[in-house]
């Protein structure tokens, strides 16, 4: 999959949206505002004047010999979505819980690929649903 953006939802909420890879089918996630600015940054080729919180979580991993293979976006409970960092340190492999936004973030950041699980697709949706939607809202603005 890959990060096609973040938005806002009706309510005023910051969602990524996330596609597959033939860009047909669209995973949009709800994320906080700060993890929301930390995804659009990388999206958009900003760099902070200092490490924020997922830059630092980089940097300290690469330091101590470890690199960030893939995330998956594992499960969904109670509305809640799951994430899983699978890292790689020297023959070691660790895979380590993370909530999605977080994961997104550092996947960005390592430029790490990022999958689904494929149960998961029945909460996906059409992206050309998704796009007409934003051609409407745009419309009657």
């Amino acid at each position: 999959m890959k990060v096609k953006t973040v938005t806002m939802d009706q309510s005023g909420g910051f969602l990524v949206l996330l596609l597959d890879k033939d860009e047909k089918m669209v995973l949009p996630i709800s994320i906080g505002p700060f993890e929301a600015q930390a995804i659009a940054m990388v999206l958009q080729g900003q760099e902070p004047p200092r490490p924020l919180t997922h830059d630092l979580l980089k940097t300290l991993c690469e330091e101590l010999g470890g690199v960030l293979q893939k995330i998956v976006i594992t499960d969904i409970q109670d509305s809640t979505f799951y994430a899983e960092l699978y890292l790689q340190h020297s023959e070691d492999n660790l895979v380590v819980d993370s909530r999605p936004s977080d994961a997104i973030a550092l996947a960005l950041r390592f430029g790490a690929d990022i999958f689904m699980e494929p149960r998961l697709t029945e909460f996906t949706y059409d992206y050309s649903d998704v796009i007409e939607g934003e051609q409407d809202d745009e419309a009657s603005h």
